[in-house]
């Protein structure tokens, strides 16, 4: 059996990890075989996640009655779920951690999307969140929003792996690398160890397409700009990635055992369905990266995605995008502006919607 599609993509240098998660995905082989057979060496979670795998079958029903038995919050009762699977998923890719010095090997679960403008309560709680899961491949996912940037540099200055979520524009990416920055420089001048911290910066790139594209319709601008924004918005920020991780400052760091803050593609299924099914990956393969695929962008790609290093293809076309974006009357920021603000939104919404759920479930676990 020769290599498949995706052990060809991690020979290039990226990393492929998973956008879901759930204990029968744990418990009955699934991601053990993906990461024997599919060079599976991460997973990424958030609330629309959980919330799908929670209300799939009965898999949780004998933790959750057992949890709602002396839980009455709502959300309390979620996290001993959510710690659960995390911490197995964490075990199952231990060896994965052990084996890359902490490069790979991660398991991510989300603060609370209603503390994103909360910078404090963000703080509060990715420490809990690290405290209670108590594994070292755990990454804690903080969104990207203004007063999320404290909270990132706060927790990296106190040696935790963050994965910062939730990232649309070019400038908030410059933002979050200073942050990192500037929580490393902390942990090293407070005599901290900078080897032992690990972080990403997740880029949503299918959604800065589906805004963008509303737009260009409504402008009357020229078909072939459709679809092309998102892929030249995360080319220009693996640019941006390569400069801020070079000269004296980051040398410096380095020196120290940092390691880069890379660069992760999420949101990487297509949502228009004119457009190839494996866009979002196809177009952004490159080294010091990492790929977060659904299920379903998974299977597409390992049936007929092409490998080949891309991300770095044509970067001044990706430029000439944005300037064919702005003669066309679209405006950039407020597209990223508008994303953010929908994206903290949505992952709310999922979040009371998981909360409902489980209220759901004690009712039907009672009368049971």
């Amino acid at each position: 059996m020769g290599e498949s599609r995706l052990q060809q993509l991690s020979k290039l240098g990226q990393s492929v990890w998973i956008d879901y998660l759930s204990r029968r995905l744990i418990h009955e082989g699934e991601l053990e075989k993906l990461m024997r057979e599919h060079a599976v060496v991460g997973v990424t979670s958030n609330p629309t996640i959980f919330q799908k795998a929670l209300v799939e079958g009965d898999a949780y029903d004998e933790q959750l009655r057992e949890v709602l038995a002396r839980q009455d919050d709502a959300k309390e009762a979620f996290l001993e779920l959510a710690v659960k699977d995390v911490q197995d998923a964490c075990d199952l890719l231990r060896s994965v951690w052990d084996g890359g010095q902490g490069l790979d090997g991660y398991v991510s679960i989300e603060v609370d999307p209603n503390l994103a403008f909360d910078t404090q309560g963000t703080i509060d709680e990715a420490q809990r969140l690290h405290d209670v899961v108590d594994r070292p491949n755990c990454f804690v996912k903080i969104p990207a929003t203004e007063a999320g940037l404290p909270a990132i540099e706060e927790m990296i200055a106190r040696g935790r792996n963050i994965n910062v979520t939730l990232i649309f524009s070019l400038q908030r990416y410059i933002e979050v690398v200073e942050a990192y920055l500037r929580g490393l420089e902390r942990l090293v001048e407070g005599g901290g160890d900078p080897s032992k911290v690990a972080s990403v910066a997740s880029f949503f790139v299918s959604r800065v397409d589906t805004e963008a594209d509303r737009r260009l319709d409504e402008a009357g601008a020229p078909a072939d700009l459709k679809g092309k924004l998102a892929v030249a918005n995360a080319k220009l920020a693996y640019q941006r990635y390569k400069e801020l991780h070079s000269g004296e400052r980051w040398q410096k760091l380095s020196s120290h055992g940092a390691t880069k803050q890379r660069c992760l593609w999420a949101s990487t299924s297509t949502k228009n369905p004119d457009y190839r099914d494996v866009l979002y990956v196809e177009e952004l393969i490159g080294p010091e990266t990492v790929d977060t695929m659904p299920e379903e962008t998974i299977e597409a790609f390992e049936d007929h995605g092409e490998v080949a290093l891309t991300l770095e293809r044509d970067v001044d076309g990706a430029k000439r995008v944005f300037e064919r974006v702005k003669e066309a009357g679209v405006d950039y920021d407020d597209v990223v502006a508008v994303l953010e603000q929908e994206g903290v939104q949505k992952f709310s919404d999922s979040f009371t919607e998981l909360l409902d759920g489980i209220r759901a479930k004690r009712g039907e676990l009672v009368s049971a």
